[in-house]
């Protein structure tokens, strides 16, 4: 079909992370997808047979500016490709979790093609009636914590370059009294040049600046004590709140670099990823805070430093159910016993253990001896002391936790919340003029761990919700903070009840430096400075309904608050108060605080700071984080999630409302487009272990453009209702190919899967599973999840490398046509004589994955190419 200036649109719905818009379980359908490995399209021409000159990835450049601790990054990359026939090429980037992309271009064959950003309903329109959906994930090797995935590749004609050029924004957020900028350096090659270029320029003076050695990314924040990065280059502004940092690894550093990141990672990554570089650095604050004002916008700071701590009330709720055993709980144990140490001297503390019994640690401080006791929530031990000698009795009791049980999470947090009710009195219980016991102001918190999910007892996510939101209510409400250990942990579950119950959720990562995580976890929220804070501003200074995020449950040490909005058109003055609580001197109870800073609001404009666009990032991220705590469960045009989407659309931010969106003009009137609903002759799948490998793209018309994206994106935590996302994933979506070359005798048809010779003959089982639009067999796997497993139309099927494998990716418990005598092996589906008498429901217990993408079947080893 001829067609001229047709637009192909294509589109990826890229998740922001980390920690965003979860989706409870019961709420999700996931899409797992093989890697589609496609023919290559083979050449009229033998001559071009010839093996392709490699693709090279020649230059890399990062350029990040910080201002106010808004970060913009441009990531630009070039590849080259030397061989006079096309060839694709990726660039791969992983990204902070917390970032929003905000553009994205490629200019190919020296003509520039420009991402946007549409809503995700009209992108997928877009999408559906444009191009046929790619059938191709796999998960990612390379791979950060708290790190998300973007890959998009394209065909590069011969002879020409392609540049790439990734632009995201993330706001830095302190902890433990430092800002860090990371950036991931995973070029998948030794360039002949990489030049990273961080400016910093702050309104404060930088107090402190480190740049630690290169990371790999999978170990716990940097400190002072890592050492510097000798191949920085520092260069000081012409003052004390501006500094440049250049890192320009040459050839022999950059092998070194990936050596050192092979070593540390154990051989399972890419040999050519040079790790993470980190900048982290801090500013001169006072208890006063800051305010800024720009172009109408406001933002305001506040970092308390020299506070006294709040003491606290803190009930650690410990999951030691049997998914526990081993390294987890001795983690467990070993993070305990350091964070039993850094209790305060007039904090108190309980401690829960839960499975499928919930028992409450009980601490007398006469008694030599401590136990637990059955919970009783009309008889619940009195909260500890955190006295040397209390201390030291948890931390014996800790060292012997063992596990057992399943995992009941509503009784251990019921339990925590009667402790908390509960509260500290203080008085002399024998003394007879104290009839009457004061309580003590302490500040509640509870520090939930799990790594699992609810599955016993109260099982309904939404249920424990409601039901401790409930009863989490009044003057002792507690931050409820949750950490969801391993991959197992229900960590949407754990989101949204960290949300709507002033905490947040901390994924702590299944590693050999768990309990550095979880220690590390626990010294940010360890010392609440404030608590019950309010930032108030008078109605006539600001737009109304402008404001983000103002009150705070509290602000613990070593962290940082920020205020954003508009300011009204007449402002001159922006005169805002303060108020909540902070501890005493004395470290008993707490008092007022109140301050009333101003500034005077000018109409003047300062480029460098970046105040709307820092405003329209926190205020999604507020709006987004208020949709998924449930409190606000409107769908009309006051939504959070529509104010979000509105907000998102106008800056140009991908997030989870959002898709990016990809639009190519075909450039001649000769070509003929597959329609959307037929299957296309994709690309071959551009491994993921490298940005830019060789994928040799042959046709008869090797100098045409072949006018193909695929597009990636890998969010953890994400999991939606369509098979454009998904969970520790890759989402592959391939444009149909345009083919360019015609021959004498006129077009050729289009090829679906219907007219496609899979060599299936005698297989007739398959035609239930097949899927037209893929040319793959379609597995309902476990969970209801769907597994998609490319077929071949080559004569010879195609196998493992190194010979037939076990059947390790295989979901059945016997192989087809096996006996006792015979052992199994997973290959390509027509090579097992056997698999022709089976049946759908057959295959789908015995189906398993052939060089990462094609439908295998674990068959017995005497059924493999047997000839009848």
């Amino acid at each position: 079909m001829k067609s001229r200036g047709l637009m192909i649109a294509l589109c990826i719905c890229v998740i922001a992370a980390s920690t965003y818009s979860v989706e409870l379980h019961s709420q999700e359908e996931d899409i797992v997808v093989a890697s589609g490995l496609q023919r290559e399209r083979r050449s009229l021409d033998t001559s071009t047979d010839r093996p392709n000159e490699p693709i090279k990835m020649t230059e890399m450049r990062v350029r990040s500016e910080i201002a106010l601790r808004y970060a913009r990054t441009s990531v630009i990359t070039h590849v080259h490709n030397p061989d006079m026939r096309p060839q694709e090429a990726s660039f791969h980037m992983l990204l902070p979790d917390s970032a929003f992309i905000s553009g994205f271009t490629m200019i190919i064959d020296g003509k520039s093609y420009k991402a946007f950003v549409k809503g995700k309903q009209e992108a997928k329109q877009m999408y559906t009636q444009a191009v046929s959906q790619g059938s191709g994930a796999a998960h990612i090797a390379t791979k950060a914590r708290d790190s998300n995935h973007f890959t998009v590749s394209v065909n590069v004609e011969g002879n020409t370059t392609a540049v790439f050029d990734l632009r995201y924004e993330d706001f830095l957020v302190s902890r433990n009294g430092l800002y860090s900028h990371v950036i991931n350096l995973h070029p998948g090659a030794l360039l002949p040049r990489i030049e990273v270029v961080v400016h910093i320029k702050e309104s404060q003076k930088i107090t402190k600046l480190h740049v630690p050695e290169m990371r790999t990314g999978n170990e716990i924040d940097a400190t002072q004590n890592n050492a510097q990065n000798s191949k920085v280059v520092i260069q000081n502004g012409t003052n004390e709140r501006e500094v440049t940092i250049t890192f320009t690894p040459d050839l022999p550093e950059q092998r070194r670099l990936a050596k050192i990141y092979t070593e540390k990672s154990k051989g399972n990554v890419a040999s050519t990823a040079l790790g993470q570089f980190v900048v982290e650095y801090d500013v001169q604050r006072s208890n006063d805070g800051e305010i800024l004002v720009n172009d109408g916008y406001f933002v305001h700071f506040l970092a308390p430093t020299s506070l006294p701590p709040l003491s606290k009330h803190v009930v650690f709720v410990l999951d030691t159910s049997a998914s526990m055993y081993g390294r987890k709980i001795e983690q467990l144990r070993k993070a305990m016993d350091t964070i039993l140490s850094d209790l305060h001297r007039n904090d108190y503390f309980s401690i829960v253990k839960f499975n499928t019994d919930v028992k409450i640690l009980e601490l007398k401080e006469a008694d030599s001896e401590a136990h637990f006791l059955d919970f009783n929530t009309n008889n619940s031990p009195a909260p500890a002391l955190a006295s040397l000698h209390n201390i030291d009795k948890a931390k014996y009791i800790i060292s012997s936790l063992y596990v057992e049980g399943e995992t009941n999470i509503y009784r251990g947090l019921e339990a925590a919340l009667s402790l908390i009710k509960k509260g500290v009195n203080q008085g002399n219980e024998n003394a007879v003029d104290e009839p009457v016991k004061k309580r003590k102001h302490l500040e509640p918190i509870i520090i939930f761990l799990t790594d699992g999910e609810a599955n016993t007892g109260e099982r309904n996510t939404k249920k424990i919700i409601s039901l401790v939101s409930e009863k989490n209510s009044g003057d002792t409400r507690a931050t409820l903070y949750s950490l969801a250990f391993g991959n197992n942990a229900d960590r949407g579950f754990l989101r949204k009840l960290s949300l709507r119950n002033d905490g947040f959720m901390r994924h702590i990562y299944e590693a050999a430096d768990a309990a550095l995580q979880l220690h590390d976890f626990y010294e940010q929220v360890s010392s609440p400075l404030l608590s019950d804070v309010k930032f108030l501003y008078p109605k006539s200074q600001v737009k109304e309904g402008s404001v983000s995020r103002h009150r705070f449950r509290t602000i613990n040490a070593g962290s940082e608050v920020a205020v954003v909005g508009k300011l009204a058109d007449d402002t001159t003055e922006l005169t805002p108060r303060i108020v909540g609580f902070s501890g005493n001197e004395d470290d008993q109870g707490r008092k007022r605080y109140k301050i009333t800073p101003k500034v005077a609001v000018t109409r003047t404009k300062d480029e460098y700071l970046p105040l709307e666009r820092l405003w329209a990032y926190l205020t999604i991220k507020q709006l987004l984080d208020k949709r998924d705590a449930g409190e606000d469960h409107s769908t009309d045009k006051k939504g959070p999630g529509k104010k979000a989407l509105d907000i998102a659309l106008k800056y140009a931010f991908v997030t989870p409302l959002t898709s990016l969106v990809v639009v190519k003009p075909n450039e001649t009137n000769t070509a003929d487009v597959q329609p959307a609903d037929k299957p296309s002759l994709p690309s071959r799948p551009s491994s993921l272990l490298t940005p830019f490998t060789q994928k040799p793209w042959r046709s008869a018309s090797p100098r045409r453009n072949l006018g193909f994206f695929k597009l990636h994106s890998d969010y953890s935590f994400y999991r939606r209702k369509s098979a454009l996302h998904f969970h520790d994933s890759v989402a592959n979506i391939v444009a149909p190919a345009i083919t360019t070359s015609k021959t004498t005798t006129g077009t050729q048809a289009p090829t679906t899967a219907s007219n496609v010779n899979y060599h299936l003959d005698g297989f007739e089982w398959t035609s239930s599973m097949l899927n037209s639009s893929t040319g793959a067999l379609t597995v309902l796997g476990e969970n209801g999840t769907q597994v998609i497993l490319q077929l071949t139309t080559d004569v010879d099927p195609p196998k493992m490398q190194g010979g037939d494998g076990e059947c390790l990716n295989s979901t059945s418990t016997s192989a087809v046509g096996a006996n006792e005598n015979a052992g199994s092996v997973c290959v390509y589906l027509t090579r097992c004589y056997a698999a022709r008498s089976i049946t759908a429901d057959d295959y789908k217990k015995s189906y398993c994955i052939v060089n990462n993408g094609y439908a295998g079947v674990c068959c017995a080893k005497d059924e493999v190419d047997r000839i009848p």
